[in-house]
């Protein structure tokens, strides 16, 4: 390696989160699911508030997202992507002009949900309210309705439909613009409008989209106290979780300024729904935050501006380059983390060469590893990282000239000093092929070693040399089963087949901007994205070598230092800038999609790797803050691990499923 110049209302305990909402048979999900569709009851008690002011007459609805298509940034509202509205006539419940069913709440913004419901396991449930009467000077004193007054809460999975009557304890649910906030973030991959939200429950090959749409729910369901409506400092679970309360109330607050008038004509509204228009125009406050999430660095300041001394949500920022919700997790035997990847369930695994240990974080925040991580089986200085299609890890040690095979559960399956031999030499990066072999750069051996599943070397003694290779760092496979390797010593990048014949020349691909090349990543169309250390640049090449970012690469975009680099589901490149400690974001054209802000916050400090799961959240490992910062649902859900979107019988060209939706 380089180095570098819920808790819920007091009648509920916390041990009751799975669950304390506690729909019979829907629970906040931590995890598991199920999947048939049955008639139960529910009852949930709740409160709707805008700004903290109760709103009356409010329409409450109950959702569940599609599990037939998604949703997301881009893609159009359809019936396919809809979501389903869940309660009935039971009760007396009124229902509105297209027949979905609602309960009304009272001049201090209560409701009762009390009735019969179709609940299907597996499937992903949150609370949507519309319009209601603010009362801004006080309870009981009209002000007029507000129908541009929306706000989100998630309820979570659908669990399980056994139970009869009543629900296990007693539960409460605020809605405001703080779960609205939160819930536009943790669902912005997944989310066209707030009735358009969704992931196909699993797409042939995996299931990664349906476990993407759940771990999306469990976030939400993590950053916020469910039965204040103000988000909890850490995870209720996992004190290590850092989460950006002063960032979130902001956001609420550029919310409240239209919750709280009497509607769209309004300066608040206006002001928030013109400063929030993209693809569409909002016109409602919970689109509006859907909105904001997908583009969270867009007219900041504009939107800051709404917010006064008086705004109901503080602390708030009075400036700032971006409002991306940015977790950060610490300990867990996170120390100088350099590498990560993800796995099939949404889990970070990431390397800490500081320690020689691997740390995996669950998507709930859980330390899978421990309090230290894992240690042992020869991990000596463990720098790159990448999952194999059965969930294990394979971690490539500086320290030992050695490979290591983790398994999902955390058994070394490597031996005591993992794999030695072929040629390894100070490795740096590691890929799969999609015939399950690992591809490791050697640095120190200036050469390519291929290893097979079971461990064999497939390369030689020596691995394979030749083609320009110097100081080999990152690596990546397309849909050829071709090894691209960028050669941080001689500014190139070579491509080699899955046989092992060089396919670059004697030099490489040169030119393009390549400026000491260090991380590798590799799009849908097999065209090749690398990071120039030193240039401040993107070198984007075809799959035949030719030059695609100009002369220079691409620039802009506040690069500093850009070390690794990850491809998103709509095939958007994401870099972390190891100088800057910030994430920039390039579309497939290479225009700049972070803005003059890019993104920050989150405790970015020297960021090295950078990874994308099925959520669309962003995983960063910062070197020099010993922590790893997520960056919710900014980026488009991508299958996961990497080697599960790359074709069993390869392709001609080097497409493949990378860089796509699951």
């Amino acid at each position: 390696m380089r180095n570098h110049p819920l808790s819920f209302s007091s009648v509920a305990s916390v041990l009751g989160v799975a669950f304390v909402l506690g729909m019979t048979g829907c629970s906040a999900n931590f995890g598991d699911v199920s999947n048939t569709s049955t008639q139960t009851a529910v009852h949930i008690k709740g409160v709707v508030h805008g700004g903290q002011q109760p709103l009356n007459g409010a329409h409450v609805y109950m959702y569940a997202a599609s599990t037939a298509a998604y949703g997301g940034n881009g893609i159009a509202a359809s019936s396919s992507n809809a979501s389903t509205s869940l309660l009935t006539a039971a009760t007396g419940n009124p229902a509105d002009g297209n027949g979905n069913f609602y309960v009304t709440t009272d001049p201090y913004g209560n409701f009762d949900i009390n009735g019969a419901f179709a609940c299907t396991p597996n499937t992903q449930v949150y609370l949507y309210s519309i319009g209601g009467d603010p009362q801004v000077n006080g309870v009981g004193t009209p002000s007029g309705a507000n129908l541009a007054a929306t706000l989100l809460a998630v309820m979570g999975n659908c669990a399980s439909a056994t139970a009869s009557g009543a629900f296990p304890g007693v539960t409460f649910v605020t809605m405001n613009e703080v779960s609205t906030a939160v819930t536009a973030f943790a669902l912005a991959g997944f989310a066209t409008d707030p009735l358009h939200i969704g992931a196909p429950s699993a797409v042939t090959g995996h299931a990664a989209s349906g476990i993407g749409l759940a771990n999306a729910f469990n976030t939400a369901l993590n950053i916020v106290n469910q039965a204040s409506g103000l988000p909890n400092s850490t995870f209720p679970l996992h004190s290590n979780v850092t989460v950006p309360v002063t960032r979130i109330n902001t956001v609420a607050d550029f919310l409240a300024a239209c919750v709280n008038t009497t509607g769209t004509s309004s300066s608040g509204c206006s002001t928030l729904f013109s400063n929030t228009t993209y693809a569409t125009a909002p016109t409602d406050t919970a689109a509006a935050a859907i909105n904001f999430a997908q583009n969270p660095n867009g007219n900041v300041a504009t939107l800051i501006g709404l917010i006064t001394s008086t705004s109901p949500f503080q602390p708030f920022f009075n400036s700032a380059n971006d409002l991306s919700l940015t977790l950060n997790y610490a300990g867990g035997g996170l120390s100088g983390p350099s590498g990560v990847a993800i796995d099939s369930a949404g889990n970070a695994w990431v390397t800490n060469p500081s320690d020689d240990a691997v740390t995996v974080i669950s998507s709930s925040g859980a330390f899978l590893s421990g309090a230290n991580g894992y240690t042992g089986g020869g991990l000596s200085h463990p720098l790159g990282i990448a999952i194999d299609s059965s969930g294990n890890a394979w971690v490539d040690n500086l320290g030992s000239n050695s490979v290591t095979v983790i398994s999902s559960s955390g058994t070394f399956l490597s031996g005591t000093n993992g794999y030695t031999g072929g040629g390894l030499n100070e490795p740096e990066g590691i890929a799969f092929d999609g015939l399950g072999n690992a591809w490791v750069a050697n640095e120190g051996g200036n050469s390519v070693t291929e290893i097979s599943s079971t461990g064999t070397f497939l390369s030689g003694t020596n691995g394979y040399t030749g083609g320009g290779f110097s100081d080999p760092d990152g690596i990546a496979i397309d849909g050829s089963g071709n090894a691209w390797v960028a050669n941080f010593g001689i500014n190139s990048l070579t491509e080699v087949s899955n046989a092992g014949a060089i396919l670059s020349g004697a030099n490489g691909y040169t030119g393009g901007g390549l400026d000491f090349p260090q991380g590798i990543a590799i799009d849908s169309s097999g065209n090749a994205w690398s990071p120039n250390d030193l240039g401040e640049s993107v070198s984007k090449f075809s799959n035949t070598g030719a030059i695609l970012s100009g002369t220079t690469g691409y620039t802009g975009g506040s690069l500093s230092q850009p070390t690794a680099i990850a491809i998103d589901g709509s095939g958007n490149a994401w870099i972390s800038n190891f100088h800057g400690n910030t994430v920039t974001e390039l579309s497939n054209a290479g225009a700049i999609l972070s803005g003059t802000g890019f993104y920050t916050g989150g405790g970015l400090n020297g960021p090295e790797g950078i990874a994308i799961d099925s959520s669309g959240n962003v995983w960063v490992p910062n070197f020099l803050g010993s922590s790893v910062t997520e960056i919710i649902g900014v980026a488009t859900p991508v299958i996961t691990p990497i080697a599960a979107g790359l074709p069993i019988v390869p392709t001609l060209d080097g497409t493949s499923n990378l860089g796509t939706r699951p």
